[in-house]
């Protein structure tokens, strides 16, 4: 009788860089209550093997499984982990019963949006250049940036959080980033993680610069779609 897991032979090198993501995004979630610096930082690096599958899975090939793990992958990562992140910051400050209910009900809120969203992703969006809604990727590098950052007001930590509750879910058509933008990204999200307190916070700050940025401007004015559409006008 064969003794092999199940999952030899069926999941390629893109999907062990995906279950990477999940389980970091477990990591983040455990320790959060006790370092939520740490926590952050596993949040920015499951936000890079998130990136990495994308471009393994396009190299070496994908698998039936694939976009299945990737959004169990992104609900821990990306929806129970920086959830997580903010009750840590915004627990200590909920000193009734009113501010409990929002410090927990709105990273609740979060965690079901995000669920929501890579659902209807995974239906919808997957193989399209453009997604409906703020990718939860970015939710979850804005939150952890910001707290990397030293934004750990639990008021504002909850109003951006509960702005990406809507954002995640809503008609705003955002581009996909290109390869080259994507690497640039990640090399800060790298930075990021290894050197957080460089000169100042330098990596994290830029990287909730850019995240906002995109948030902001990428749906209307992002380069990478008008140079795409552009190339697909060549080949027609």
């Amino acid at each position: 009788m064969e003794l092999a897991p199940r999952f030899v032979g069926r999941l390629g090198i893109a999907d062990a860089v995906t279950v990477g993501n999940a389980a970091l995004g477990f990591l983040a979630a455990a320790v959060a209550a006790v370092d939520v610096r740490v926590a952050a930082q596993f949040v920015l690096l499951a936000a890079v093997l998130d990136g990495l599958d994308g471009v393994l899975a396009r190299r070496y090939g994908g698998t039936p499984a694939g976009p299945h793990l990737d959004s169990l992958a992104d609900v821990a990562s990306f929806g129970v982990a920086p959830a997580m992140l903010v009750i840590a910051v915004a627990e200590d400050a909920a000193e009734g019963a009113p501010e409990a209910a929002v410090a927990f009900g709105i990273p609740a809120l979060f965690v079901a949006m995000a669920v929501v969203r890579l659902g209807l992703y995974t239906a919808y969006d997957a193989e399209r250049t453009t997604t409906l809604g703020a990718p939860s990727t970015l939710a979850a590098t804005a939150l952890g940036a910001a707290v990397l950052a030293g934004v750990e007001e639990p008021a504002a930590v909850l109003a951006i959080t509960a702005a990406f509750c809507y954002l995640m879910v809503s008609p705003i058509e955002y581009p996909d980033l290109l390869a080259r933008d994507a690497l640039l990204m990640g090399v800060i999200h790298v930075l990021a993680v290894v050197i957080p307190g460089f000169q100042g916070g330098l990596f994290p700050v830029a990287l909730l610069t850019l995240a906002l940025a995109y948030l902001v401007l990428g749906p209307r004015f992002y380069w990478g779609e008008a140079e795409r559409r552009r190339e697909e006008g060549k080949r027609s």
